[in-house]
C-alpha cells in the first residue's frame, strides 16, 4: 500500500480541501503516514502574504529533504499564482492548480506522469472558473468540529488581495448539498460544524434562484440539523441585521462572529477598496453586542498599508479600543505583485509596522483578557475536543462563543458536550474550568 502525507498552509478552506484530498486518497487505496515514511508528499500552499509564500517554499524544500525518494506534489494558491517559481525547485514532481486538487488521487496513481511542465500551469485562468469543486462524498476529516466549505472564490478585489486571482469568482455549494453534508457529519457523531468559504457572505449569490446566506441559516436553524453551527469569517457589509437577529434567537448558531475590519481610517479603507466606513463598522459591532447575549467578536486588522499615517493608525487603534471586541488577528501589510496596492506610494517603514503591530497585539490581548474574565464563576457549555492540550495533558474544549476551556477529566468525555464552571484566567491567557456535569 502506497503511503502519503499532506502538509497544509493557510486558511480553513485550504485545510478542508486537504482533508478532502486525504479522504479521496484513502478511498483510492492509499495510506496516511509520517512525513519521513511517505511515498507521496503533498504540500497545499498559501500565498495570501509574502510570508505565506516563503513558508510554502520552506515546506516544499523540507519535504524534499525529509523524503528524497518520495513524489512531491505541490498545489494550492501559491502553485496557482507563481508556478514558475516552483518549477525552479529541484525535486518537485507535480504542480497542481487549485481546481484540480481533487484529481490528485488519480494523478499520483500513475507513477510515470510528471506535471512540472503542464501547459495548464500557464494557460489556466482561475477567473474563468464557474463550477464549485467538491468531492463525491462528505469530507469527515479528523476534527471534533469539522469544516464544511460551502463557498469558494471572491469577487471583492480589495486592493491588497491576491486571493480573487488565486481562487477565481465566487461559487457556492447548492442548498441541498449543504444540508446533506451537515446531516452526514451529525450522523458520524459531530456536534458542531463550521461553515467556511473564501467569501462566506457571498454564499448563494451565484445560484439560481438567487437566495442568501441568511436563508440558508434560517433553514438550517429551523431544521435543528445539528447541535452547533459556527460561521467563519464574514465581511461587515454582508453581516445583515437578519443574520444577527437569527443568531440572537437561535440555540444552534454559535454566538461568535469573526469580522474583518482591516483599518479604522476612512481614507485607508477607501484605498483598500473596502465598501464600508469607520462609522458603519462601529454601529455594526455595537448592534451585535447589544443584540446577542455573551457574544464573542473577533476582528482582523492590517497594519502598515501604504499611506497609513500616525493618525490613520491611531484611528484604527482608538476604534478597536472603544468597541466590545473579544480578540484580534493582526497582520502586517504584505505587498502582493499584480495587485493595485503593490504600486501605491508612501510605503511604511518595516520598523514602524513592527512597532504598530506590537501595540495592536497588546491591545488584542487586553481585549481577550477582559472578555474571558467576564465568565469567571459562570457555568458554560463546552464541546470537548478529541485531543488533549499538549502542555498540560488536560481536556480542552470550546464554548459556543469560542472561549477555549481546559479542565480535568477522563478520555470518555472527548467529543461530548459538558458543563463547566470557569475558575480562573492564567497569565498565558489559559481559561481553566471545573466540569460540573456532562450530557
Amino acid at each position: 500500500m502506497r503511503k502519503y502525507v499532506i502538509k497544509t498552509l493557510g486558511c480553513k478552506v485550504n485545510q478542508y480541501e486537504s482533508e478532502a484530498v486525504s479522504q479521496s486518497l484513502i478511498d483510492a487505496g492509499f495510506e496516511a503516514s509520517q512525513e519521513d515514511e511517505a511515498d507521496i508528499c503533498i504540500i497545499n500552499t498559501c500565498t495570501v502574504t509574502g510570508k505565506a509564500s516563503m513558508q510554502s517554499r520552506q515546506a516544499i524544500r523540507q519535504a524534499i529533504r525529509k523524503n528524497p525518494n518520495a513524489r512531491i506534489v505541490v498545489t494550492g494558491c501559491y502553485a496557482q499564482i507563481e508556478p514558475e517559481k516552483l518549477l525552479q525547485i529541484t525535486g518537485v514532481h507535480d504542480i497542481v492548480v487549485n481546481c484540480e486538487k481533487y484529481k490528485i488521487p488519480e494523478l499520483v496513481s500513475h507513477s510515470g506522469l510528471n506535471h512540472r511542465n503542464s501547459e495548464n500551469l500557464y494557460n489556466f485562468d482561475a477567473r474563468r472558473q464557474q463550477d464549485f469543486f467538491q468531492t463525491k462524498s462528505t469530507v469527515f476529516g479528523h476534527r471534533t468540529r469539522p469544516f464544511l466549505k460551502i463557498q469558494d472564490g471572491c469577487d471583492a478585489f480589495c486592493s491588497y488581495c491576491i486571493v480573487p486571482y488565486a481562487r477565481g469568482p465566487s461559487r457556492s455549494m447548492p442548498f441541498e448539498m449543504v444540508l446533506e453534508n451537515i446531516k452526514k457529519l451529525k450522523d458520524s457523531a459531530s456536534h458542531e460544524v463550521v461553515l467556511t468559504g473564501i467569501h462566506l457572505g457571498a454564499y448563494c449569490l451565484d445560484l439560481k434562484p438567487i437566495k442568501s446566506l441568511f436563508e440558508l441559516l434560517y433553514i438550517l436553524n429551523e431544521s435543528k440539523i445539528i447541535k452547533r453551527l459556527r460561521l467563519s469569517s464574514i465581511e461587515p457589509h454582508e453581516l445583515s441585521n437578519e443574520i444577527i437577529q437569527l443568531v440572537k434567537l437561535s440555540d444552534m448558531i454559535c454566538n461568535h462572529f469573526h469580522i474583518p475590519l482591516q483599518s479604522g481610517n476612512d481614507d485607508i479603507l477607501n484605498k483598500m477598496n473596502r465598501p464600508y466606513s469607520r462609522s458603519f463598522f462601529k454601529d455594526l459591532i455595537q448592534n451585535i453586542h447589544e443584540s446577542v447575549s455573551e457574544v464573542s467578536i473577533g476582528v482582523d486588522v492590517i497594519i502598515g498599508f501604504p499611506g497609513e499615517t500616525d493618525k490613520a493608525f491611531e484611528d484604527t487603534y482608538s476604534l478597536i479600543n472603544e468597541l466590545p471586541v473579544s480578540y484580534l488577528h493582526v497582520f502586517p501589510f504584505s505587498p502582493r505583485q499584480n495587485t493595485p496596492a503593490f504600486k501605491l506610494p508612501d510605503k511604511i517603514p518595516a520598523s514602524v509596522i513592527k512597532s504598530r503591530c506590537k501595540q495592536m497585539r497588546e491591545l488584542g490581548n487586553s481585549k481577550k483578557a477582559l472578555f474571558y474574565q467576564k465568565f469567571i464563576g459562570k457555568s458554560v457549555a463546552v464541546l470537548v475536543e478529541s485531543t488533549r492540550e499538549k502542555k498540560t495533558g488536560q481536556l480542552k474544549g470550546f464554548t459556543s462563543n469560542y472561549m477555549p476551556v481546559l479542565m480535568d477529566g477522563p478520555d470518555k468525555l472527548k467529543n461530548t458536550m459538558v458543563h463547566a464552571r470557569i475558575e480562573e484566567l492564567n497569565k498565558n491567557m489559559t481559561v481553566k474550568g471545573i466540569m460540573t456535569s456532562n450530557e
